[in-house]
């Protein structure tokens, strides 16, 4: 028997949450607070949740909106078009391809794995904007984003996961 049409679009729904909730991870990294200088020491938010769902839901989080993301985090943060649309896919490919390693293990490994890759794409992001804006970005900045954003994952995975539990149990 062929669903009904609330029941497609009840699926098609539940297929949105992880892209409805990174760009809302997105348009929080990006709203303006008024503490001094935190713009520049934001957490990549969404990195977390594109790390997060390559791991529980590839599926539903594949690499062409990662890249989607990262081009719209660009746009919105006034980084050069094409940094975070690279780094946010190369954190989803790296991500995919040891997902079995991942699922295997406990939130603490997971965790470990994140502030590698997190490291990783950080000093990229850094290296990609100090060359295209012909100058350097002090590296303490970037090193207090990569430690903020690292101790503020579990706490990100941790809505993710109930997310997941809640809305995406029958998707």
């Amino acid at each position: 028997m062929k669903p009904s049409l609330v029941n497609r679009m009840d699926i098609w729904a539940r297929h949105l949450v992880p892209f409805g909730l990174t760009l809302c991870l997105l348009l929080v990294n990006v709203t303006p607070t008024r503490i001094p200088g935190f713009a520049g020491v934001a957490p990549m938010l969404p990195m977390m949740a594109v790390f997060y769902w390559a791991i529980f839901r590839p599926d539903l989080l594949p690499a062409w909106v990662a890249f989607v993301i990262g081009l719209l985090f660009d746009v919105v943060s006034g980084t050069p078009l094409g940094v975070n649309a690279l780094v946010l896919l190369l954190v989803q490919g790296v991500t995919s391809a040891q997902r079995r390693f991942f699922l295997g293990n406990t939130f603490v490994v997971a965790w470990w794995g994140f502030g590698m890759i997190a490291a990783g794409a950080s000093t990229l992001a850094w290296m990609l904007v100090s060359l295209l804006i012909d100058g350097r970005i002090a590296f303490r900045a970037v090193l207090f984003e990569y430690l903020l954003t690292v101790s503020l994952y579990p706490v990100v995975a941790w809505v993710l996961a109930r997310t997941q539990v809640m809305l995406l149990r029958q998707a």
